[in-house]
């Protein structure tokens, strides 16, 4: 049976100031995107409330927007599963093997509280599946519970956007929290690259996360291997 993944992405359009927009980093989705469908596997998008997913205009922009971003952008039925996407209450976890949480600044706001997205992973993950997220994707684990009311990323091995890179992207005074320090207050073990925007992916058993934007290829790719062992 082919494998199944589900790819998580952001409703979240702007900062706190509505005229600082923001979304989805288009090649956070696409890298792993590519890398799943080279591999036969079958994939679906979630966002915290359903319907469109707007798009960072930073990330449709050199050097972000690369092959595989270009190709969606450019492909009228990719572009239509983010006009569409799934509402969480939509989607049964025993359909899924993976969660992937996409990043962007936007995903901030929209996915650390949202119920919906804590109970498919919670189940992905209680039943061996993988969890996974790239760059400020791990925002969508900061509040997740087991079962037992532990937190999902306590004593785990994980990383993602680094307070450094936001200050380095220009944007530190724009987002709402810094996602690395909280991580680290929910007794996540976070680590980092030596040098910021370089690739990065850290795996803790069936928990795979990586950095940053440059991440998401390597971070689909340990995934891939995570499944086939």
């Amino acid at each position: 049976m082919s494998k199944r993944i589900l790819h998580v992405v952001t409703n979240v359009a702007h900062y706190d100031d509505p005229s600082e927009p923001t979304g989805l980093w288009l090649s956070e989705l696409t890298h792993a995107y590519h890398v799943f469908e080279a591999q036969g596997y079958t994939q679906r998008i979630v966002s915290p409330h359903g319907g469109p997913s707007p798009l960072e205009p930073r990330a449709l922009k050199w050097p972000n927007f690369d092959a595989t971003a270009k190709a969606w952008h450019a492909d009228p039925a990719k572009m239509a599963l983010l006009a569409s996407t799934a509402r969480p209450d939509e989607i049964d976890s025993a359909d899924f093997d993976v969660i992937y949480f996409t990043g962007g600044h936007a995903v901030m706001y929209d996915f650390p509280d949202s119920e919906g997205l804590q109970r498919i992973t919670r189940e992905i993950y209680e039943r061996g599946g993988i969890v996974s997220s790239v760059c400020h994707g791990y925002c969508g684990l900061l509040n997740t519970t087991l079962s037992d009311g532990s937190l999902l990323v306590a004593g785990k091995k994980l990383t993602g956007f680094a307070w450094q890179e936001e200050v380095l992207a220009g944007v530190a005074k724009k987002v709402p929290y810094n996602a690395e320090e909280e991580m680290k207050q929910r007794s996540a073990r976070y680590e980092k690259a030596l040098l910021p925007f370089v690739s990065n992916v850290v795996v803790d058993g069936r928990l795979v996360t990586g950095q940053n934007p440059q991440s998401a290829k390597a971070t689909a790719e340990h995934v891939v291997t995570a499944l086939s062992n």
